[in-house]
């Protein structure tokens, strides 16, 4: 069984990163670790997959109606 060392997440949250407490207590593991320096391993999103996302949805003006 996976247990997570409360005391010492909550150290390094409170102390460390100088959350306040519903600050702390609002984060997901996942964001909590991404703050910790302890990231997915992922590669960050470069310019070419943000271009191919925007021409995949791109922002409209104006209403939801506007296409």
């Amino acid at each position: 069984m996976n247990r997570f060392d409360w005391p010492g997440l909550m150290r390094a949250g409170l102390q460390g990163l100088r959350l306040r407490p519903w600050e702390f207590w609002a984060l997901t593991p996942a964001e909590l670790a991404l703050m910790l320096g302890h990231g997915s391993g992922a590669a960050p999103l470069g310019r070419a997959r943000l271009d191919e996302l925007l021409r995949i949805y791109p922002d409209h003006k104006g209403g939801q109606d506007n296409e």
